[in-house]
């Protein structure tokens, strides 16, 4: 028997014309490419977002065709989520920290119809024109007397093509599962893979992301999104924030510490979410300037494991809550959060933190598993640890244009992760499963041992790999950056250090101390080069003092 419901589809143009209607005068401020603060109405980005789907119609785009931004959290990129999706054409986020080769690649695997991109990467487009074999037209975000003089084929105005619209435009209606928007990963190795969202998962996600047990979003709140829209779908934020009636504000290109700190004083931000790397600048620049955030209530912390140094001075220093999340491309991305059941926030504060460095429980509409190598589950006990399952309504059923599904027989998709679960239900990931190192038969967790590292006061961030060991097989490498280059620099304290925080037979064999580690696109330590970079070491075993 079926109920006797209304049914209509889950569409993201819904999320808008809800913020629109039920929260007109809330506010979207935004600091643009040239730096400028820009304040406007979530009514006027309604009716923008309306004017951009009409241009496009005009210009020839048709449903289930790709448009692509490349672009920074502004203003204008968010017309784009919605005036592109809203019309039923799909919106691609490129990541312009990419190389070239992976840009070329995503955009003609894509078949991206239009570029729509900010001043900043019109250079970069120039000079990627040439192989970008489907793409029509490039859109610039900025007025007509802002436009730049560079010779992209068929290069428009966005502000000009707006102003020739009036904005009468009803938002179709269509089958909720059709594409919405499109993501790729990093692809550290081998090509990006694409993940095709569709406007029902999206807007499923958005409510778990509402929810007190997600982010907890509601329209007192003023958020600040760091996490750029081209990184793992914004973890959701532009959607979600338009759910809740959030007071939003976009950060633009200016992501340094001290333009962070500003804008969160400036603008009052009670929220806001980003990786780890952005909070290491902003929290380096409070410590040397004095300078304060008393107006933050919390911070969500993901896309790499959180060390227990960065919770701590977050909460014990400036007195915002730090809430660690877990998440990938393919999950849209949350997966997991990490929030202080009843009683928790009672206990002694070196035991909450041993809870807090944790990935934290599944959002509902996530299932999670661990599994050993002959793939059956392991208990949630807090001490055994396997490979990450996932699987849920807004998880990757199979990369955009794959032949194969991404999932097993019983639709679980193997993350990439190696894990624990406890009784609880908490999370925690110990390494990627390609980065785990494997001494004596025994596994070493490589974001453990950076973690401690990072909490020597004289380290700014670490990174661990394995190194080959005739007897052992494999042996910690651990590369460091110091918070103070120009200080003298004992290994020994460093080690006497970390003998205190994980076990005698965790210990490195080897500290290696650099000026810069790199990062991937997404701001993640980039272990496959750092692997060429200590190839010898890495290959041959040979050790360093």
């Amino acid at each position: 028997m079926l109920a006797d419901m209304q049914n209509g589809p889950l569409l993201v143009s819904h999320l808008l014309e809800h913020a629109a209607r039920v929260y007109p005068q809330q506010r979207i401020i935004s600091r643009t490419v040239q730096g400028e603060r820009h304040e406007y109405t979530y009514q006027q980005a309604h009716q923008r977002s309306k004017q951009l789907a009409m241009a496009l119609q005009d210009l020839g785009v048709r449903r289930g065709d790709v448009v692509a931004t490349l672009a920074w959290n502004t203003y204008r990129h968010f017309e784009c989520w919605y005036g592109i999706s809203g019309m039923g054409a799909i919106l691609h986020t490129i990541n312009p920290r990419l190389f070239a080769e992976q840009l070329s690649y995503i955009v003609n695997h894509a078949a991206d119809s239009y570029i729509i991109t900010d001043l900043t990467f019109v250079p970069l487009l120039e000079a990627l024109a040439p192989q970008l074999k489907t793409v029509k037209g490039y859109i610039v975000m900025c007025a007509a007397d802002e436009m730049p003089g560079a010779k992209l084929p068929n290069m428009l105005c966005y502000e000009t093509l707006l102003a020739a619209q009036s904005g009468d435009y009803n938002w179709p209606e269509f089958e909720e599962n059709s594409a919405c928007s499109l993501c790729y990963t990093s692809g550290t190795t081998g090509n990006p893979k694409g993940v095709l969202y569709s406007h029902r998962s999206s807007v499923l996600h958005s409510f778990a992301v509402c929810a007190r047990s997600g982010m907890g979003l509601d329209a007192s709140e003023t958020v600040l999104p760091i996490v750029p829209m081209f990184h793992a779908n914004a973890w959701g934020l532009v959607y979600a924030c338009a759910m809740a009636g959030c007071r939003i504000v976009l950060p633009g290109p200016h992501l340094d510490g001290a333009s962070i700190c500003s804008l969160i004083n400036d603008e009052q931000v009670d929220f806001t979410a980003a990786v780890p790397t952005v909070w290491s600048m902003l929290l380096a620049y409070m410590e040397s300037s004095g300078k304060r955030i008393d107006c933050l209530q919390s911070v969500i912390i993901g896309g790499s494991a959180v060390p227990a140094a960065m919770i701590e001075s977050f909460e014990q220093k400036y007195g915002v809550e730090v809430w660690q999340a877990w998440g990938m491309t393919e999950l849209s991305p949350l997966g997991s959060i990490n929030k202080p059941l009843r009683g928790q926030r009672d206990l002694p504060y070196a035991e909450q933190l041993a809870i807090k460095v944790k990935q934290g429980r599944a959002v509902f509409g996530v299932e999670m598993k661990i599994v050993g190598p002959d793939n059956r589950a392991l208990p949630h006990d807090g001490k055994a640890f396997g490979r990450l399952m996932v699987r849920g309504p807004w998880v990757v059923e199979r990369y955009f244009r794959a032949t194969e599904p991404a999932t097993d027989c019983d639709g679980w998709f193997d993350t990439g992760d190696v894990a624990t679960i406890d009784a609880l239900g908490n999370m925690q990931i110990t390494d990627r499963s390609k980065d785990v190192i494997k001494s004596g038969g025994e596994w070493i967790s490589s974001i453990d041992l950076e973690n401690a590292a990072v909490g020597h006061t004289d380290i700014r961030e670490a990174a661990v790999i394995g190194m080959y060991h005739p007897k052992w097989d494999e042996r910690p490498l651990l590369i460091v950056v110091l918070r103070e280059p120009q200080k003298p620099f004992n290994k020994a304290s460093l080690q006497a250090y970390l003998e205190t925080k994980v076990a005698k037979w965790w210990l490195p064999d080897a500290i290696e101390v650099v000026t810069e580690i790199p990062h991937t696109a997404t701001g993640k330590i980039n272990k496959v080069a750092l692997r060429e970079q200590f190839a010898e070491r890495v290959k041959g075993g040979q050790l360093i003092t």
